[in-house]
């Protein structure tokens, strides 16, 4: 009897992280997505065929880009791609922390105060893996986000929707490996985000003080834990996410219309055209959207714990 309990036992709690890394992922990816979509436009203007030509002024800055796009499309552009998002992210998020702690309980569990250096690098392959894993199904679902967030100028769009944006890249010349473009240098950059992003969290929260204290001082301290991780995670990770974005910029139009050839000749063009701080762009977004990093880790564990589930970030 103890045995037909735990296969459901564990798939109860694999919903569970399905359930709560999602709805987390949904509610802070929608609430930040007004600095996410600045973020990519900033990232991906280099490789955006409109502001090569000249035909849309280049943005020069944070600011100047959240006004630009007020004035040239409206409040609504903002959360242009973000339905797109949510349907890519609650997947991806699910899978990232379910598959995180199916993952985890594989490896040997650590005492985080006495083998913290085990402890810490169990829970940051558990972290890369997991993320890997997610990437491979929801793949399609970032490249339209990315597609979708980083059109520019006015009214003209150069896709019209998810499904418009799938079918006319898989119709290209690159057909459904279009929809891939970037993908090695996407798993290259998603182990160590989701290793650090993971594993530090886990560590640091394995020897909080405070993460028992059901109070403001207990939510405050996980926060901090989770904002100081998803900066560092970030930025641990950003010249592989810059390098993506420019790959899947390209992926509808003819190889002979390329910017870049691959993943390599990507970053040393950047390097050579416009130097390394450009692996950078779009940084300083990106460090004030790991608010919703931060959110989704810290909601993540509030869910679990109100529904009375064990075993989710940064739990023992």
């Amino acid at each position: 009897m103890s045995t037909d309990k735990a296969p459901t036992s564990a798939l109860l709690n694999f919903a569970a992280d399905f359930a709560a890394g999602g709805i987390s992922g949904a509610v802070a990816k929608t609430a930040t997505a007004p600095i996410e979509r600045v973020k990519l436009i900033i990232q991906t203007q280099d490789a955006n065929p409109l502001i090569k030509n000249g035909t849309v002024p280049r943005y020069t800055g944070i600011g100047n880009c959240f006004t630009r796009v007020y004035q040239e499309q409206g409040l609504k552009a903002f959360w242009r791609g973000n339905l797109t998002n949510v349907i890519r992210y609650f997947p991806t998020q699910a899978f990232n922390f379910a598959f995180k702690d199916t993952i985890k309980a594989l490896f040997p569990r650590y005492n985080p105060k006495k083998e913290f250096l085990w402890f810490f690098l169990c829970n940051m392959a558990s972290g890369g893996l997991a993320g890997a894993g997610s990437l491979c199904i929801v793949y399609p679902l970032d490249y339209a986000r990315t597609r979708l967030a980083s059109d520019v100028g006015g009214k003209q769009k150069s896709f019209n929707g998810l499904a418009d944006c799938l079918i006319k890249t898989a119709k290209g010349p690159s057909g459904i490996l279009g929809l891939y473009n970037g993908f090695g240098v996407s798993v290259a950059g998603i182990i160590p985000y989701r290793g650090v992003y993971f594993g530090l969290y886990d560590s640091l929260s394995g020897i909080n003080p405070f993460r028992s204290d059901k109070g403001i001082i207990g939510l405050s301290s996980k926060f901090a834990i989770a904002q100081f991780t998803a900066i560092t995670a970030g930025y641990a990770s950003y010249p592989f996410d810059t390098i993506r974005r420019r790959l899947q910029m390209q992926s509808e139009k003819p190889k002979d219309q390329w910017l870049y050839k691959g993943t390599v000749d990507c970053f040393f063009k950047i390097i050579k055209e416009e130097g390394t701080g450009a692996l950078f762009k779009g940084s300083s977004a990106n460090a004030l959207r790991t608010v919703g990093s931060a959110l989704v880790l810290v909601l993540y564990g509030e869910i679990k714990s109100f529904f009375g589930f064990e075993g989710g970030v940064g739990s023992e």
